[in-house]
């Protein structure tokens, strides 16, 4: 039984998410705005993004005739968060997808408030799947304490708690971890020799932090940064969260803070400092996939696992910058990347 597909979703996605960052503040919505550029659980990064459906409008993939084989199944849906790169991942999900098997694809892209409304759909059966990220699984689905907890220990949790809960599975880890970093602009990484956040307290005194006031002001944001590395800059300002690295550009800041698949830091102006003392909480992006769709759809499970390990944070900041600053469509994006590693052919 296939669910109340899409439309429920569109309604859904009439709230973008306005929450700041990976570790706090999710899930809020901001009534049918654009989409922008987000965090991990679907909160934003100031970065605009292409805009999801309005409710009423169908979305932009509503999938082809079914394949030779397939007509008596209905298309799989895939649902996304609000975020550049999750549209990204979509349309790689979709194109293994169609590419291995028989079945046709739909997506529902940019659903509002993220996380905390295409889980409940998923539950209810109106998706099948969904690119999610390991934190977010764990913090705010299953309602655990991230904090000195090991990946290992996460995944296994996700696994075993998603099953028992939700009958629902985690196929895969691709490869990239979406977290918060401290970026430095390059020439000041090479000046000081920076690779790791430790490396930059030698430095801190001669260098301008510009974050966006929420981060600073938050108790687990800057102050917690500065605390566990020892950092005391020479300056500190307030940066309004679209224009952080337009600043760190123009050489009114130094350093920032920023998600490790920024578009920004696929290009060679920007580092992002190694996290050395494992501050952050580690987001990884996986598929979460309902049991029942799995065993419905004889090799789907196969699919999904080609994305295993095929991205790092460098390559999805990259494609993410394609998106974000170049204009190209995602669907390209998606199918240059997939044919450049060999996973699908020319189309």
């Amino acid at each position: 039984m296939k669910k109340l597909k899409w439309m429920t979703a569109v309604v859904l996605s009439g709230a973008m998410a306005l929450s700041l960052a990976a570790c706090g503040g999710k899930g809020a919505d901001n009534g049918g705005a654009p989409a922008t550029a987000t965090g991990p659980s679907g909160e934003t990064k100031g970065q605009d993004a292409p805009a999801a459906p309005a409710a009423g409008e169908e979305p932009a993939e509503t999938g082809a005739m079914a394949a030779p084989g397939s007509e008596n199944k209905d298309p799989i849906e895939i649902a996304t968060k609000p975020m550049t790169e999750q549209y990204i991942l979509a349309e790689m999900l979709k194109l293994l997808i169609e590419d291995s098997t028989d079945y046709t694809v739909n997506i529902t892209p940019g659903i509002g408030g993220g996380t905390s409304n295409i889980h409940p759909a998923m539950v209810e059966g109106e998706f099948d799947l969904y690119p999610e990220y390991t934190s977010s699984g764990y913090v705010m689905v299953l309602g655990h304490e991230a904090v000195g907890v090991s990946d290992d220990e996460i995944w296994e949790t996700l696994q075993t708690e998603y099953h028992e809960k939700f009958g629902m599975a985690w196929v895969g880890l691709y490869g990239f971890n979406n977290t918060f970093t401290v970026a430095v602009r390059s020439d000041v990484a090479k000046e000081h020799n920076l690779v790791t956040t430790s490396d930059l307290a030698a430095a801190a005194g001669d260098l301008t932090f510009g974050g966006n006031p929420d981060y600073i002001e938050r108790a687990d944001g800057f102050n917690l940064l500065c605390d566990t590395y020892g950092l005391e800059f020479k300056k500190v300002m307030d940066i309004d969260i679209g224009l952080k690295y337009q600043a760190m550009a123009s050489g009114e800041i130094d350093v920032t803070n920023g998600y490790t698949t920024d578009a920004q830091l696929g290009t060679e102006d920007v580092v992002a400092l190694e996290d050395d003392k494992h501050l952050q909480a580690n987001y990884f992006c996986s598929t979460v996939v309902r049991e029942d769709t799995l065993a419905e759809y004889p090799g789907l499970e196969d699919a999904l696992m080609k994305m295993d390990g095929i991205l790092t944070d460098k390559d999805m900041a990259a494609l993410n910058y394609k998106l974000e600053a170049e204009g190209m469509d995602e669907k390209q994006i998606a199918l240059d990347y997939l044919t450049e590693k060999g996973l699908i052919g020319n189309e």
